[in-house]
């Protein structure tokens, strides 16, 4: 074993052992991957920093600006206003129908967007048909696992994977291929998650759960004895409640309900010092006062260092049941980027770019809202790593593995050497990011390809099936992360159910991918 080879196996030994231990952040991790790959000259430094041009990074950090503006303009919760109505309070029409929604939104804008937008109305989902967050939450990930599986857009998995079969000197994967392995894996999910998950699933409700807001249009009515109109949420604005902070410059100011604010956009519904209403006042530290307006009023006065915000405007306009103007430029933009996908009028990256662009200057979310919805630690750890995959290639790290496993399962059986590179991703990917495993595992499978004499085809599709089986533990991805705590959840609770699943990916990416794209 060569120098170069000895170094990057210490390396990703070390990574794997500082993401399991959970003790150093993630995205320091991957930082430290690249540089002691350049430090120990394993990779030139064009190679240590390449990541952080590459595409999927450049892809990933637009689809949380996209799936931001889908949340933040109300078309999620009124997606989710309209399961309940349609399918009513029983616990499997429910959950079956949260998993296809979560399913069908990460067909487009990504597993982490959808289940970061879909964990409010989840939670609001669950108190209204009296069921814990518990017992949805962690069916919503793994609903999202399986339906990344469903169109080029589900993950940036599928687009490096696709990326990679053209290097590789295949043809790229269609938009909708994926569905072809993606749909049986849905309808497997939502089956086992049915009939074991009441099981398995914990029963615990966690104390920092987040709050179900969608009657707080009501409750703002009644505590403050208010007309329900007056306090109503729509995509054009609504009502908030702000308390005078100490020190603040509003102090000592006179105000009556019904009076606008200095700037002409808010009205003042009602004035509460004590636990009683004023008509008139002369404003004092701890003083409440209901604010009505447009949400981009709200949200600029809820900035104000001399205003303590109960709930923030930008939570509040989420639970909007109607959609308005910014909800439609934001579907349309949306349903845009998936057509310039499918008909592959440019790469991903610049098509979501534009995308997130437009966005912007549609005004459907502010700049500000997109710098606090894009992930720096995901998109850390996906720059951090990519190095690492050059490494395995150019030490020839990879080589020796595709060797190693050629000499122990043999060339005769190309089935029994996917279920070898099926393994070894699902394994890893337990531990480090999903998409971390396959940039390492990729060279090694596209090298046995080769060797082999056999289409890189199935290996990248097997692979991308294995990737999304990230179901054990609560590290594996961010989106099992993400449920973790307003679900309770536990490090053990996730293979209970976790387990049978990976077992079902497994299989399918090893018997069922061959059947479609022939070795």
């Amino acid at each position: 074993m060569t120098g170069p080879i000895a170094t990057t196996f210490v390396v990703l030994t070390v990574a794997i052992v500082a993401f399991m231990s959970n003790r150093i952040p993630p995205g320091v991790v991957a930082l430290g991957v690249a540089l002691a790959l350049y430090l120990t000259g394993t990779i030139g430094f064009e190679d240590a920093i390449a990541g952080f041009g590459d595409p999927v990074v450049v892809y990933l950090a637009a689809l949380f600006v996209i799936s931001e503006a889908i949340d933040a303009t109300g078309v999620t919760a009124w997606v989710g206003m309209q399961l309940i109505r349609r399918v009513g309070s029983g616990r499997t029409a429910v959950l079956v129908a949260v998993m296809l929604l979560c399913a069908a939104l990460t067909a487009l804008i990504s597993v982490n967007g959808a289940v970061a937008a879909l964990i409010p109305v989840t939670v609001m989902i669950a108190a209204k048909i009296v069921q814990r967050p518990a017992q949805l939450l962690m069916p919503l990930a793994f609903a999202a696992h399986a339906g990344s599986m469903l169109t080029l857009l589900g993950t940036p998995i599928n687009v490096m994977i696709n990326e990679l079969a053209i290097d590789a000197g295949a043809r790229p994967f269609g938009f909708f291929e994926f569905s072809l392995v993606g749909i049986p894996l849905l309808i497997g999910t939502v089956t086992i998650v049915v009939y074991l998950g009441p099981r398995v699933l914990p029963d615990r409700v966690a104390t920092d759960a987040p709050t179900d807001l969608s009657r707080y249009a009501e409750t703002l009515a009644d505590h403050y004895e208010l007309d329900p109109t007056q306090t109503a949420i729509c995509a054009a604005g609504g009502a908030a409640e702000v308390v005078i902070a100490p020190r603040s410059e509003f102090i000592g100011e006179k105000v009556f309900a019904g009076m606008r604010t200095d700037s002409g956009d808010l009205v003042i519904l009602a004035v509460y010092r004590g636990g009683d209403r004023l008509t008139r006042a002369r404003l004092r530290v701890g003083d409440i006062i209901v604010l009505s307006g447009s949400w981009d009023a709200l949200d600029e006065r809820a900035s104000h260092p001399g205003l303590l915000t109960v709930t923030e405007p930008s939570r509040l306009r989420r639970q909007a049941t109607r959609l308005g103007p910014r909800s439609y430029a934001a579907v349309a933009v949306l349903a845009v980027m998936c057509a310039l996908l499918v008909v592959d009028a440019a790469p991903a990256a610049i098509v979501a770019l534009g995308a997130a662009t437009a966005m912007l200057a549609l005004r459907v979310i502010t700049v500000s809202q997109a710098e606090h919805a894009i992930s720096l630690t995901t998109l850390v750890i996906v720059a951090g790593m990519i190095p690492m995959a050059t490494a395995m290639q150019s030490s020839g790290a990879a080589e020796l593995i595709s060797r190693t496993l050629l000499d122990l399962v043999g060339t005769g059986s190309p089935l029994l050497l996917q279920f070898g590179i099926v393994a070894v991703v699902i394994v890893l990917g337990q531990f480090i990011s999903n998409l971390a495993t396959v940039l390492i595992v990729a060279p090694i499978a596209v090298s046995v390809a080769a060797a082999t004499g056999i289409s890189p085809l199935p290996m990248l599709m097997a692979m991308t099936v294995a990737g999304a089986a990230s179901f054990l533990t609560p590290i594996a991805t961010a989106a099992n992360l993400m449920v973790a705590p307003p679900g309770a959840y536990r490090f053990g609770d996730y293979w209970k159910l976790g387990l049978p699943l990976a077992a079902l990916f497994a299989a399918v990416a090893t018997f069922l991918v061959p059947l479609i794209w022939p070795f």
